[in-house]
């Protein structure tokens, strides 16, 4: 499980264009973002949830009892340090009895190599490269659609299971 925001400033990468024809993305001058909570399983599964502000301990609350409805049998949650997932809110929700169900494990201090969800980003983030959107919900709308498609490719999300070193 992780978070991470989309800017509606685009990300810019090396392109192709014809000689003499630098290519030019115009947007929006803003730092306007989405964030997303997502966690994958090693069955391929892809959960998110996405909102228009930084998330706070109770949003990781939120997200936490979705994935308890969706996801049958125990869960085990590999997530980085970040304050989020020490807020109070989230000890008090493991302490209300959640803690039987979900088994948290703390990755070392920096270590984004070792959380298969970063896969994602890293996907997503490439995926995005150089779309350029007007507008937050024209950002929503790619983002959805990125995530549908990822979602269509279970194989892809265990290979990030693989690259974290986990398979």
């Amino acid at each position: 499980m992780d978070e991470a925001g989309f800017q509606l400033l685009p990300t810019v990468e090396r392109t192709y264009a014809p000689q003499g024809q630098t290519p030019v993305l115009r947007g929006p001058a803003t730092k306007a973002h989405w964030s997303v909570i997502s966690a994958v399983t090693l069955a391929g599964e892809l959960f998110v949830q996405l909102q228009d502000s930084a998330f706070c301990g109770p949003d990781v609350v939120r997200f936490l009892r979705y994935l308890e409805h969706q996801v049958a049998g125990k869960l085990v949650i590999v997530w980085d340090r970040a304050s989020i997932h020490r807020n109070a809110a989230v000890r008090e929700f493991l302490a209300a009895g959640h803690a039987a169900r979900i088994e948290l494990v703390a990755l070392p201090g920096y270590a984004p190599d070792l959380n298969p969800d970063e896969g994602v980003w890293q996907w997503l983030k490439q995926q995005l490269a150089n779309v350029n959107c007007q507008d937050l919900p024209e950002l929503r709308a790619v983002l959805r659609q990125k995530l549908r498609e990822l979602r269509r490719h279970s194989e892809l999300i265990q290979n990030f299971f693989i690259h974290a070193g986990y398979g």
